[in-house]
């Protein structure tokens, strides 16, 4: 029996892959979604996403990655629980190896996202969505009124610092440096916004109380060792994240962090490869910016299908 030819692979099952899928299979498009796990990618972590319009009273965000598989699978998308093992990008035919045997498609679209870098500390993966966050626009709304901390001296850390600020009673920024990697005259901003910069200092300890609950952030003076505990009901970690694009980041045009090189076309360095949501090169990596990467994507791989096809009647 032949194999089957896809017009379009997503792999990765998040809101982008979901999109894509939902866009691709309306447009009669013949579409297949390989995601090792559910619906939803990294989304399905948060207990409560506020910031998705259409849901005035937020929603989960297993939920909402649910409900994505179901509109796409309702338009006509098929959605695989597989593992993919390799992935060989170039020419008119890719072609993906998976726990669930090979599949062949004509356009692939990358949703593979991107993971929070962890602050390695015991306790972490436990407490994340439940005191831990490394989103501070997605879950800094839990966290009106109270005290957090955002570890972290980059663009991404500050800029966390100052919207918790405008939400927050107390917001402390913690960095292992005496200099902020962010411009300086964010500094004098995060001087007028209130939020208190712990210097040279490193995160050592999650504090919990007998119920479990977080109830603050140990940190480590980076030169002296000596201790200081940080009251908080969150703690937001901002020291980067990792692109999870290791089965074919050596095909690709990457930049410097690992992202695909793609601008908003999606479009990759290899002809007919598309990229969505946090796992390529942009300035906002959101649920909602996510989502509409996947309806360019499918906009862009028509463009290029109908290109292969015109360029086949001519042969």
């Amino acid at each position: 029996m032949a194999e089957k030819l896809y017009d379009v692979a997503v792999l990765g099952g998040g809101p982008g892959g979901c999109t894509a899928a939902l866009y691709a299979a309306r447009a009669g498009l013949r579409t297949v979604v390989l995601e090792q796990l559910s619906a939803g990618g990294q989304m399905a972590d948060t207990p409560l996403i506020e910031n998705y319009p259409g849901f005035p009273e937020g929603v989960g965000g297993f939920e909402l990655g649910q409900l994505m598989q179901q509109g796409a699978e309702r338009a006509g998308a098929e959605f695989r629980l597989s593992q993919v093992l390799s992935a060989s990008l170039a020419g008119p035919v890719k072609r993906i190896e998976t726990d669930g045997g090979p599949v062949s498609a004509r356009c692939v679209v990358l949703a593979t996202g991107a993971t929070p870098r962890p602050l390695g500390l015991d306790g972490e993966a436990e407490l994340r969505g439940r005191g831990v966050s490394y989103c501070a626009a997605c879950d800094g709304m839990l966290y009106r009124g109270k005290t957090t901390v955002v570890v972290g001296g980059g663009n991404t850390a500050v800029g966390d610092a100052l919207h918790l600020a405008k939400l927050c009673a107390k917001v402390y920024l913690v960095h292992r440096r005496d200099a902020l990697r962010a411009p300086a005259v964010y500094q004098k901003a995060l001087a007028e916004a209130g939020v208190e910069i712990v210097w040279n200092a490193r995160p050592d300890a999650l504090l919990r109380d007998e119920a479990g609950k977080l109830t603050g952030l140990r940190v480590a003076d980076v030169h002296t060792g000596a201790t200081r505990d940080l009251p908080a009901d969150g703690v937001f970690a901002a020291i980067g994240r990792l692109p999870d694009n290791a089965l074919f980041r050596d095909q690709l045009d990457c930049d410097e962090a690992g992202y695909a090189r793609a601008d908003e076309t999606t479009c990759t360095s290899l002809p007919g490869v598309f990229a969505v949501g946090d796992v390529r090169t942009k300035a906002v990596r959101q649920v909602v910016t996510a989502t509409a990467d996947g309806a360019v994507a499918i906009h862009c791989a028509q463009e290029y299908l109908a290109r292969q096809g015109s360029e086949a009647d001519e042969q």
